[in-house]
């Protein structure tokens, strides 16, 4: 009696997460929070993994190939160190302001790949207005000195308290108004959030493509969506990563991330085998990444 080899797992979809380039004693590292880890691994229910970023010069078309050939979707993080205003049109940063331009080498062009190729994406704090930039937008790099938004509450300051707990620095500080029978209304079933608010920095100038889908009081873009985007493309400016589990709001983004990027892999396995030549060897085609693909509308 013969026995049949077991049918090989199905892996669970990949997502890529862009490293930061931090300084470890005398040493630069390639990381990421183990919070962000976590909410893509039990979030979104997807295998993360780490995508050192490169140094420059950085070949783009070579490097992006790497990244989709292996990843699914792609979650960009939060991070202590800003966008390069220089990437913007801004003024130059103020001394001890902490740069990446390593990150910023990678993320930008791979966001708008991204979106061309449908592959599913979601970005928080810093891969919020990593977003923004690479979309034409700019930011202002001190928020808490602007005037609130016209038409809204005085700007308050969105920086957290260095000196408190973490419990406390992460906890729910204002609430934001979701556009009504937008995306983000839609896909969470409601219409104001209370959120958790830990940046310096925010969106002054919204990139052109892009569509405000929440504020806060002071008229601050707290959520944003690609308006054309053909699959999953969202960005918050709070951290819905820290103890996603605890959270309702979070559970239910990082399911449907995970969820677009599951139906992104599944369209995926579905073009490849579909291209297994049948009968008269001419096989059968599709678009694959290369052109697009269905995937959860943002």
């Amino acid at each position: 009696m013969t026995r049949k080899s077991p049918k090989p797992a199905r892996r669970r979809p990949i997502v890529g997460v862009p490293c930061d380039v931090k300084m470890l004693g005398p040493h630069p590292f390639h990381a990421v929070g183990e919070k962000y880890i976590a909410a893509v691994d039990g979030g979104a229910g997807c295998q993360p993994v780490l995508l050192p970023v490169p140094r420059e010069p950085f070949d783009t078309a070579t490097g992006l190939e790497e990244i989709f050939a292996l990843c699914d979707g792609i979650f960009l993080t939060g991070s202590h160190s800003n966008v390069h205003p220089e990437l913007y049109g801004g003024s130059p940063p103020r001394e001890g302001v902490l740069l990446d331009r390593q990150r910023d080498a990678l993320t930008l062009d791979l966001i708008r790949a991204c979106v061309d190729r449908a592959v599913p994406f979601f970005a928080v704090c810093r891969g919020f207005q990593e977003l923004n930039v690479a979309f034409g937008g700019t930011l202002h790099q001190h928020l808490q000195e602007e005037p609130g938004e016209e038409g809204f509450a005085p700007r308050f300051d969105h920086r957290e308290k260095k000196d408190d707990p973490l419990e406390t620095q992460y906890g729910p500080v204002h609430d934001v108004t979701l556009t009504a029978g937008g995306a983000f209304e839609r896909l969470l079933g409601a219409s104001k959030l209370s959120v958790n608010s830990l940046h310096g920095q925010g969106i002054a100038r919204l990139g052109p493509g892009l569509t405000v889908e929440g504020r806060a009081a002071d008229g601050t873009i707290e959520a944003v969506r690609v308006t054309e985007a053909k699959g999953f493309a969202l960005g918050v400016q709070w951290h819905p990563e820290w103890r996603y589990w605890e959270n309702p709001v979070s559970q239910k983004l990082f399911r449907a991330f995970g969820d677009a990027v599951r139906e992104a892999a599944a369209n995926e396995t579905a073009t490849q085998e579909s291209k297994v030549p049948h009968g008269d060897g001419r096989g059968k085609t599709g678009e694959g990444r290369q052109h697009g693909r269905s995937g959860q509308v943002a």
